[in-house]
């Protein structure tokens, strides 16, 4: 099946990722048959379908045409044979029992059209064995989607021992359409990637709790304060269901042995049925109690770094397993789980040498299988990391940011927030890897203008990352995060080339700051903006008091900053902030026509244009001596015979910038 081939898809399991799976294919575009075994189960997830279709409308996330269009795509099902017996790509989310995967695969089979593709949305059961059951192993493949659907932009697509490689490439082309980000998954293993990282560290959590090294309270500050997990690990066990992570436990015991042999806290917490949030008790308690209450400062470098070295020993058996690869295992697992980085650069951070040695020291003193150190582990350690350089000196890794000259557009360049997990939230780490894109764009004689965008259509960036934000208790450490984020925008404030921010989705707080710096601000339909600072009880301190005052005058700046109100795209069209709002689906294209037609102008030119109005802010007398050089070095420039001869001809210039 050729991805371009396909047009309908059958859901099969109306539960929750079902109906969710379903209702991100409708709008996609695609026809789509959603089938659970009964008429009230079907029902059911046919209603969650429109009522989660009308919130996204009544949020203006997208039209009531769109959200009556995909319902209309979506049609429920009873009977299989009227449900898969002319689709495309069968998707089944049903309960994660092989015996009631496999049995739904042999209903199916006899009714499916022999070309279709069949995805299973497993978390971690064995795509090689589920293929197996049906007649067309190689056009079976593990397509895991994560709760919920609409939101979760991850999806892990998972090779079976069979799946063929166009199979494989259809369904990422099928994840991207349906606008998220596949992660290919290349063996057949356990977990795959998120879960693989996941739960063995909410494992080693209850270990450190059976063995009386630590208490709840002080793993979960460590994990969510100290390393800056989104969650604390007992926390995020309650959310998942601990009798879920216990269950995939017992399947990753079973198959890849002893290592991942469940903590016997972890199993007491089971036998006793305290399954977390959804039963109102697990490792906290929910009814009686006050949850998952997290000491901010509880946490300690011997927990962090036992945490961060079974991950990094987790990293290691994933890529000497051919599983996948550091870049790979960090964009699953800050998609899927909203780490503010991956698991191997947090490591890398740490020191992996030092984190080797951690484990190496628990494997001597303890003699369990889950701390033998994987041999990707020391050879990454030996190397200096899991993201050293390689062979070529001249390619520049960034982890939180993408950076890239786009073929179709001459002296163009591109940096695109990556954080798209954390709406692209504005982390220390993106400001150093920003100033440094900044530079090296900079000293590339082949781009003369940039893009800067956001990863996604959910945010141009929502800000500050919260955790950043939470380290930074200390009024010292502050301001020092503050005059970082002041210097790094202010390099593209400052910069000799055209900066375009393209602002699809939200520019909240420090991304309408980031966005300041910019000289063109180009902004989809859909994007909102806003200084919500206020509302927190702190101030703009990434420049937004001194900068926004200069666009918008300070009437407007003053009722932005003080109301901390968001703001469509065309109300920051009339305050003058925007200087463009385009339709949602053509934002891409015109971002790019502008910077383009701004990378065709005169570099010099250009360089001296910012310099004296920038310079002008400080002092209008200052600015209008910089002027007036810049007008008579220009005189004397080529680029101004190019301009005249061309214009003089009713023809195009071609400046080089001498």
């Amino acid at each position: 099946m050729e991805f371009d081939d396909i047009e309908t898809i059958a859901v099969l399991g109306a539960g929750n990722m079902g109906h969710g799976i379903a209702e991100v294919a409708a709008l996609a575009g695609y026809e789509v048959n959603l089938r659970d075994i009964k008429e009230e189960f079907v029902q059911n997830g046919y209603d969650q379908i429109e009522w989660s279709l009308e919130k996204l409308a009544e949020k203006e996330q997208i039209t009531q045409e769109e959200a009556d269009a995909a319902i209309d795509r979506v049609t429920p099902y009873v009977d299989v044979e009227d449900a898969v017996g002319d689709v495309d790509v069968v998707i089944e989310a049903v309960p994660e029992k092989m015996d009631i995967k496999k049995d739904v695969y042999g209903d199916v089979e006899q009714y499916l059209p022999e070309e279709a593709i069949v995805a299973t949305n497993t978390s971690s059961l064995s795509i090689t064995e589920l293929s197996e059951v049906t007649e067309r192993p190689e056009q079976f493949c593990g397509m895991h989607f994560f709760n919920p659907p609409v939101r979760m932009q991850l999806v892990e697509v998972i090779s079976g021992a069979h799946s063929s490689e166009e199979t494989l490439q259809a369904t990422e082309d099928l994840a991207e359409a349906f606008g998220k980000t596949p992660v290919r998954v290349h063996k057949d293993s356990p977990g795959f990637i998120v879960n693989r990282i996941l739960v063995p560290l909410m494992n080693e959590a209850c270990w450190m709790v059976s063995e009386d090294a630590a208490t709840i309270e002080e793993i979960d500050s460590a994990t969510k304060f100290d390393l800056g997990l989104p969650m604390g690990a007992f926390e995020l066990g309650d959310q998942v269901g601990n009798d879920v992570t216990y269950h995939v436990l017992e399947y990753m015991n079973e198959v890849l042995g002893e290592a991942y042999e469940p903590a016997p806290f972890l199993e007491q917490i089971v036998e006793e049925e305290r399954f977390g949030k959804k039963t109102g008790e697990g490792f906290y308690d929910y009814e009686n109690g006050d949850g998952a209450d997290i000491p901010t400062d509880a946490g300690t470098d011997e927990i962090e770094a036992r945490l961060l070295a079974v991950m990094a020993n987790e990293v290691g058996n994933l890529v000497g397993g051919d599983v996948s690869n550091p870049r790979d295992i960090d964009e699953a697992v800050m998609l899927g789980a909203g780490f503010p980085d991956g698991p191997a650069k947090l490591a890398d951070d740490h020191g992996l040498a030092s984190l080797e040695s951690t484990i190496s020291e628990l494997y001597e003193e303890q003699g369990h299988p889950r701390f033998e150190v994987s041999d990707a582990l020391r050879e990454a350690a030996d190397e200096g990391g899991f993201h050293a350089s390689g062979d070529d000196e001249d390619v520049v890794e960034f982890t939180n940011i993408e950076v890239y000259k786009p073929d179709e557009y001459d002296y163009v360049g591109h940096i695109v927030l990556s954080r798209e997990a954390r709406m692209n939230t504005i982390s220390p780490d993106l400001m150093e890897e920003l100033g440094e894109a900044i530079e090296m764009l900079e000293d590339d004689d082949e781009v003369r203008a940039v893009l800067l965008t956001g990863k996604g259509d959910r945010a141009f960036s929502a800000g500050a990352d919260v955790t950043s934000m939470a380290a930074s208790a200390d009024p010292l450490e502050a301001i020092k995060l503050s005059r970082q984020g002041q210097e790094t925008f202010g390099k593209l404030e400052s910069s000799p080339m055209p900066i375009v921010a393209g602002i699809d989705g939200y520019a909240l707080g420090g991304g309408m700051e980031l966005s300041m710096c910019a000289d063109m601000r180009i902004a989809s339909k859909r994007s909102e903006l806003g200084q919500p600072e206020l509302d927190l009880g702190l101030l703009p301190g990434w420049g937004g008091t001194q900068r926004l005052k200069h666009i918008v005058g300070e009437g407007r700046a003053k009722e932005i900053i003080l109301t901390a109100e968001r703001y469509d795209a065309e109300t920051m069209y009339d305050y003058g902030f925007v200087n463009e709002v385009v339709e949602n689906d053509e934002f891409e294209e015109r971002a790019f026509e502008l910077v383009a037609q701004l990378a065709g102008g005169p570099p010099i030119a250009q360089e001296l244009t910012k310099k004296a109005m920038l310079k002008g802010r400080e002092d209008t007398d200052a600015g209008l001596e910089v002027e007036s050089h810049a007008f008579g070095h220009l005189i004397n420039t080529d680029d101004l015979m190019t301009g005249i001869t061309a214009f003089m001809g009713d023809g195009e210039p071609e400046f080089e910038g001498k």
